[in-house]
This record gives structure tokens, sequence and C-alpha cells, in this order.
């Protein structure tokens, strides 16, 4: 529970990033709702919406690291998901009603199969259960309403999918994919290929960009401490963007971009890096085109090196 007092403190400017292990039946939102109070930020943003019923890692960006979430939405994902074979639901996962049957007839060798299909570059339609906007409507508006939306295919990649368990009707793998795949109707498609039908009875998320769900704390872990503690826990602002090639600029270059400048790049190859200044400062995301560097995304003002 919330320790007294807390839900009166006033917000304050924090930074960093949270890796939490997000728990069944609590929306993504309310999930970043709760780790805002708990921090007293003024800011937070999470990086990638899981289900309700999904559990699992859900870095959570506080203060200047939203200004680089946006690397992990695009960033892969890994998932351990059960899929039940044998039977389809309205949603494609365990919440919703069932409406399809079909046999479980196929071996764990057709299983193994059958999965090697779905790994590489993959067109999937998105399910009429999404927060995919339509006409400016959520996808999942229309489908509890009964209506039917064009849902055009979207190109997915699948990086590699293995099979971890088999117990009929009962699958258990574990799937490394890239932005915008519905591992429901990746499990739908499965079933399909098997000549049969199923749904996904259980998600979890273990790893999205350079995080893993080792690292992560859950909610009640995070009620138990005190705030000191809880920013001990918080990751670096850059850290979402550990996968780029840092860069150290001089301190006037560091200012120019500051002032939305363009200062000389370097030897450098193109494309977007981890900008800082001599003192290992954190300037935000900055990118070299040609030999100029220009700004992305900086820290705010406030952070900048002195004038």
């Amino acid at each position: 529970m919330m320790r007294a007092g807390e839900a009166r403190r006033e917000r304050r400017c924090v930074d960093g990033v949270l890796l939490l292990d997000k728990p069944a039946g609590l929306s993504s939102n309310a999930a970043l709702q709760r780790v805002k109070r708990l921090y007293a930020a003024e800011k937070a943003g999470h990086t990638g919406t899981l289900d309700p019923l999904a559990t699992g890692l859900l870095p959570i960006c506080l203060g200047d690291a939203t200004k680089f979430a946006q690397a992990l939405l695009g960033s892969g994902k890994r998932y351990v998901a059960t899929i039940r074979f044998g039977s389809a639901t309205a949603t494609g996962d365990a919440e919703g009603a069932i409406v399809e049957s079909g046999p479980v007839d196929f071996d764990e060798g057709q299983l193994r199969a059958a999965l090697r299909q779905f790994v590489g570059v993959l067109r999937q339609q998105p399910p009429r259960y999404a927060a995919l906007k339509f006409a400016g409507r959520n996808y999942y508006e229309y489908a509890r309403e009964g209506i039917e939306i064009p849902r055009a295919p979207r190109e997915v990649t699948i990086d590699a999918l293995a099979l971890v368990d088999w117990a009929p009707p009962l699958a258990t793998i574990e799937v490394a994919c890239g932005k915008g795949t519905y591992i429901r109707v990746l499990a739908e498609d499965i079933a399909r290929a098997l000549g049969s039908c199923a749904h996904l009875a259980a998600l979890r998320r273990t790893a999205a960009g350079p995080f893993n769900i080792r690292e992560a704390a859950n909610l009640e872990t995070l009620e138990g401490l005190e705030l000191p503690e809880r920013d001990a826990l918080l990751l670096p602002v850059d850290s979402p963007l550990a996968d780029l090639p840092d860069l150290v600029v001089d301190a006037a270059s560091a200012r120019a971009l500051f002032h939305g400048q363009l200062p000389l790049a370097g030897a450098r190859a193109d494309g977007p890096c981890r900008g800082y200044d001599p003192e290992g400062r954190f300037l935000g995301l900055v990118e070299v085109a040609g030999d100029r560097l220009r700004a992305l995304r900086l820290v705010r003002a406030s952070s900048a090196p002195d004038k």
C-alpha cells in the first residue's frame, strides 16, 4: 500500500527509467499511473502497451527519459507465450468468449515444423480487439459494437520462435519479434497452419530493447520502499538509447547544439548517436549528417552545459 502522505506529495522533477514487472489484470496505463504516483513524478510515460492479461517487462520513463521512449517503442521484444489449441476466442486471448473449436491432432514434430514457417518477415492482420485507430476510433470500440472495419495486413518480423514445452492442448513458445507484432494473431496463425484453432492463454514479456525482466521490480516491492530507495532503482536517462553508438563532443559543440546550431561532426559515420559533453554529461539524441552534427532530442535546458 502507498505510504501515508504520498497521495498529497507535490510533484517533482525526477528523471530515469524504471523497469516494471507488470502484474496480470492491470492495464499498462494503470500501471504507469501507479508508478507516477509512487515517484511523485511530474512526467511519465510507458514504452509499449502490454494487454491487461499479459505480465512482464514494462519500461516506464520518467522526466527527461520520456523524450527517448520512442527508441523502445520501435525496439525488438521477447515474449514467453502459452497457446491453447482447440479453441478460438473473440478477442484472441483467454478473456474472450469461445467462438470456434477445432481438433488438436498434430504431434510435437508437426508443431515444431509449423513454428519454423513463421520465422522471418510476415504479413499479419491486426486483431479486431486492438488499440489501433480507424476513422478516429479504436478497433476494439468497433468490435464491441459488432461493426466490421477494414484491417489491412501489416509487415512484422519474427526473429526467433522456439518451442519451450508441449503438453497438449497447451504449447509454451518463446518469441523474439520486431515492432507491431501481435502474439495473439501469431498464435491463431500457427494453429491455422496446423488445421486447428487457438487462443493465447498467457503472455509474459521478458525483454524490450536493451532491457531484461531480470532487472525489473514489481509494484509490491516499490510500494514497500522509501522514496530515495525507489530513486535508486532508476536507470539513467540515456539507457533507452543503449543500442546506439556514443559521441563525445567538445564544450563549444555542446553549447552550439543547445542553441540550435550545427557544429562540425568530425570523422564520424552518418546516423543517430548518444551525445555527451567532455565531462560525460548526457546531452541527448544527436545525428551525424555529412560533416555536421544536429540535435534530434536534447535533455531539458536546465541540464544543458554552461554557456
